[in-house]
């Protein structure tokens, strides 16, 4: 069975080719006009994907060595995400699927980022608990069986990654912030300021990063930096990025390790765009393995939007008989149900 996966939630024009599950090709374009804006511009993503698809779909394929005639399904994204993006990709995956008399399915792109680490090798057994963190999202899933999972918590105000992008505005270092927070951060010393741990009340799975996001701010203010970025050493900025990584670092493992304790399971997974973060993959791989936890994350293509996920995703449903309407609708603020 080759499924086409199409995903276009936010700024990544992305199509991937599926056979039996196992990726064949999985082809990723960014946008990178969003950069000078500090932030997704939702208008400028749609135009872009609307220009990208086509093109970004027949090199999948391509790559796949496969023609569009030997698809037995097509599987997209529809929600949550930018209204605007997702209904380029979903649409288009709607038209393939009818031209072809094949079968469509929309996917919730969260259980994309859920069910990225099965596309390696090593995989976990259920059940187990998931990290999830993105630009949007940061919440942990208990997985029981296949599409049978639960939230056990999910942010309240900003979610990781928007975090990582608000405090990397402040420092003056651009957009996306993760990636370049993460590069400065290894020069650094994660304990020479001492930002703030929001664990929220005993026993809370939630996560809130709004106060470690203002308590820079107030750092870079109290010291005549807010406005003055350029002033700010190499040294000093290591120093501010790593101890505002850590911070972050040490709630997301924290949370995650509790509820894999009190969930009793022996396997946990880390996903979404924030996992590819170097602090922690390499601080919850060494605390998994001090509690004898085995973890799983997917590959770094793998972390960040992508086809291959939603094309998964899209297979285990057809599998199982699931497909979708053709009058199926993005939906902004998808839940993860």
């Amino acid at each position: 069975m080759f499924v086409l996966g199409i995903e276009t939630s936010c700024d990544e024009t992305s199509a991937a080719v599926l056979e039996d599950g196992v990726v064949k090709s999985n082809v990723i374009s960014s946008q990178f006009v969003h950069a000078k804006y500090g932030g997704v511009v939702p208008e400028l993503a749609s135009r872009a994907h609307q220009r990208m698809i086509v093109e970004v779909v027949e090199e999948a394929l391509q790559r796949a060595g496969i023609s569009k005639s030997q698809l037995s399904g097509v599987a997209a994204t529809q929600g949550p995400g930018l209204v605007g993006a997702l209904l380029v990709g979903l649409n288009f995956a709607k038209a393939l699927a009818y031209g072809l008399n094949i079968p469509f399915v929309g996917v919730n792109h969260m259980e994309g980022h859920l069910y990225s680490v099965f596309l390696e090798e090593r995989v976990p057994s259920y059940p187990f608990v998931s990290l999830i963190v993105s630009g949007g999202h940061s919440m942990l899933v208990h997985v029981s069986e296949p599409f049978q999972h639960s939230i056990l918590g999910q942010t309240r105000d900003d979610a990781s990654g928007e975090a990582f992008d608000k405090v990397a505005k402040m420092l003056g270092l651009g957009y996306p912030g993760g990636p370049v927070i993460d590069k400065r951060a290894v020069h650094g010393n994660p304990s020479a300021i001492q930002f703030p741990r929001t664990f929220l009340e005993e026993g809370s799975y939630d996560f809130s990063f709004s106060g470690v996001k203002t308590a820079v701010l107030y750092y870079l203010k109290n010291n005549g930096l807010l406005h003055n970025t350029s002033s700010i050493s190499p040294e000093l900025m290591a120093d501010i990025c790593a101890s505002f990584q850590d911070a972050v670092v040490d709630v997301l493992v924290g949370k995650t390790l509790f509820a894999a304790d009190e969930m009793k399971v022996h396997d946990v997974a880390l996903a979404g765009g924030v996992s590819a973060n170097s602090r922690l993959r390499k601080r919850m791989t060494a605390e998994c393995e001090k509690k004898g936890y085995r973890l799983f994350y997917p590959k770094l293509e793998y972390c960040m939007d992508n086809g291959a996920m939603i094309g998964y995703v899209g297979w285990m449903k057809l599998l199982r008989g699931t497909t979708s309407p053709y009058e199926l609708s993005a939906v902004a603020n998808l839940e993860l149900a």
